[in-house]
């Protein structure tokens, strides 16, 4: 099992046994290299701890252990995690500053416990068969240990809403995602899941002052890279020369008694080019700059980013993220990142571009609910059927997607509206996808990242800021941009948001154009009974000649077909290529 996941810790690897538990890791060594071997066991044997991830704040709780008398082998994080549960049996979890999933088995209750860091920055899947519990960073683990392999419609059905697979639904039969900050206590009667820290229960206040507002920010930015900078290892920043990134790097040259190593990649395509303004930031900073200007022909890199995911996800930007990555780890062994800032403090154009319709003011909390979440579906109930043959339509008969984000919005029903529009993305979009994408994509290199955005005091702020502070007058992060234009400049921090991804729409037009009909309309894909030929054939033919954009339509459906291949169909124990899935290699010119 373990073997399969060995590109998330190729370093050292270690398990745990006991009558009817096994528990293991495999290790990329950031902190104490040489003593942090896991699985970290207590002195009498009866205790063991593993964990994916870091704990930014192991200095203090280490320090405030020592000051109780308990005594300490190593320097290890893990270690830290060991003795809290020592002091504190499974009640610590709160006082966690980190990403992480743990797992910690105590024979002296025979009780395994799991949980995850509050964000969902690190995965943690689960799945019971009826006879045993299995768990894991990645779902291949699972799969691995023979567990079946079996599509899960109603996944299928909100896929095509969100573009991913919403959590705790994964596309398998039973295998769901430990949401963020939930624990799972396992005995042998069964399993009990709980939350130990939820996002609703941060208040939203007034309007504060502004420039107390700004020194808050500043303040726990700050803080948030400087428990983000420890490490035993060459560390870096992944730089776009955007707002996020930007900040998280002047943040560090300010802790940093040396220039910065940072990370860029770039194209010839001035549309999806950050290059220079990655080059702009490095040049302001000092930084260490890489910049590697790289072809954009990426298609070959899809299966191999599906294989990582475990699951489809539309969104292609996993390609470029991970030829980033594979850039960065060629120097280093974990790096900062900039996400989180946009879902937190509202940082995206849809914000501005859904709050400016006047009608938004006067909807009520149902309308409002329908209306945001039609404007993030890629389809709508209806037009999802227009594609489903009438068995998929049959199992997936009385299913709607607005069922997901209105669950989600009636949590926060004192929130006010923008701040329930980021709640949502939060809640949904950061665990489901834009969080995948900064794990898995690193991680396929042995590469750790760290998010600062998603520091607890962080996400406190952002919550008990009112939605006026983060979109105002159709400016996105208003708040946020006061807070940093003193050290970034104007032209910096108002630069349009620009897109981290590649022309894959232009593609299935011209250089695709006959690629994508083959490989969705083959025998093979329709084999499976999932779709109609005549809809999809027609979307295609729809795209191509220019009488609609089906961009992301049709990279769902590509997503989804690779992910059948490699999952369904078979199950590889490493990355595919395109020969392997048994579709052609296609070629850019």
């Amino acid at each position: 099992m373990a073997a399969c996941i060995a590109h998330r810790g190729p370093d050292e690897s270690g398990a745990h046994e006991a009558p009817g538990v096994v528990i293991g890791n495999q290790r990329l060594s950031i902190i104490d290299i040489s003593s942090g071997k896991q699985p970290f066991v207590s002195d009498d044997g009866k205790i063991a701890v593993v964990q994916n991830g870091e704990i930014y704040n192991y200095v203090e709780l280490r320090a405030e252990l020592q000051a109780q008398g308990v005594e300490f082998r190593t320097s290890s994080d893990t270690e830290v995690l060991l003795r809290l549960y020592e002091a504190h049996g499974p009640t610590f979890w709160s006082r966690l500053n980190g990403m992480f999933a743990v797992a910690i088995y105590d024979a002296r209750t025979d009780e395994l416990h799991l949980a995850r860091d509050r964000m969902g920055v690190k995965p943690l899947y689960i799945a019971d068969d009826g006879q045993r519990i299995w768990f894991g960073s990645e779902i291949k683990v699972i799969l691995q240990a023979g567990f079946p392999r079996r599509v899960d419609p109603e996944a299928l059905h909100h896929y095509f809403s969100f573009l991913f697979v919403p959590p705790p639904l994964t596309m398998f039969q039973g295998i769901r995602h430990v949401p963020p900050g939930h624990a799972v206590r396992i005995t042998r009667q069964g399993m009990e899941t709980h939350a130990w820290w939820r996002l609703s229960d941060i208040q939203c206040g007034p309007e504060p002052d502004l420039e107390e507002w700004c020194e808050q920010f500043r303040y726990r930015l700050s803080e948030g890279v400087r428990l983000r900078m420890r490490a035993d290892v060459p560390f870096g920043a992944f730089l776009s020369g955007g707002l996020d990134s930007s900040s998280v790097v002047h943040s560090m040259c300010a802790h940093s008694d040396h220039p910065v190593q940072t990370f860029s990649i770039g194209f010839e395509d001035p549309r999806f080019d950050e290059g220079p303004f990655s080059q702009q930031v490095a040049d302001m900073f000092g930084t260490d700059h890489t910049l590697e200007r790289v072809d954009p022909n990426m298609i070959g890199l899809w299966p191999l980013v599906v294989w990582h995911c475990d699951q489809p996800h539309s969104d292609v930007s996993y390609m470029p993220m991970y030829r980033v990555s594979e850039l960065a780890a060629r120097r280093v062994k974990m790096v900062l990142t900039g996400d989180g800032g946009d879902e937190l403090f509202g940082g995206y154009q849809r914000y501005a571009d859904f709050f400016s319709r006047p009608e938004v003011a006067d909807y009520t909390a149902g309308q409002f609910s329908q209306a945001y979440h039609d404007s993030m579906a890629l389809l709508t109930e209806a037009d999802k059927r227009t594609y489903y043959s009438a068995d998929l339509a049959r199992q997936t008969q009385g299913l709607d997607s607005h069922t997901i984000t209105a669950g989600l919005f009636v949590e926060v029903p004192d929130y006010d509206r923008m701040n329930q529009a980021l709640y949502l993305d939060c809640r949904l979009l950061l665990p489901g996808n834009n969080l995948v994408k900064p794990d898995r994509m690193p991680m396929a290199v042995s590469l750790e990242a760290r998010d600062p955005f998603l520091d607890p005091a962080l996400i406190d702020l952002a919550f008990q800021t009112p939605g006026s502070f983060k979109v105002r007058d159709g400016v996105t992060r208003w708040a946020y941009k006061h807070a940093v234009q003193p050290f970034l400049g104007a032209d910096l921090t108002h630069r349009k948001k620009q897109m981290f991804t590649v022309p894959i729409g232009e593609w299935f037009k011209r250089e695709l154009r006959t690629w994508t009909p083959d490989f969705l309309l083959s025998e093979r894909t329709l084999s499976r009974g999932l779709f109609q030929r005549e809809a999809l054939a027609q979307m295609l033919d729809d795209h191509a000649n220019d009488r609609a954009n089906h961009t992301r339509l049709i990279r769902s459906f590509v997503a989804l077909e690779m992910w059948h291949r490699m999952f369904i169909d078979e199950c590889f124990a490493i990355a595919p290529t395109m020969a392997d899935l048994g579709a052609p290699e296609p070629e850019l010119v």
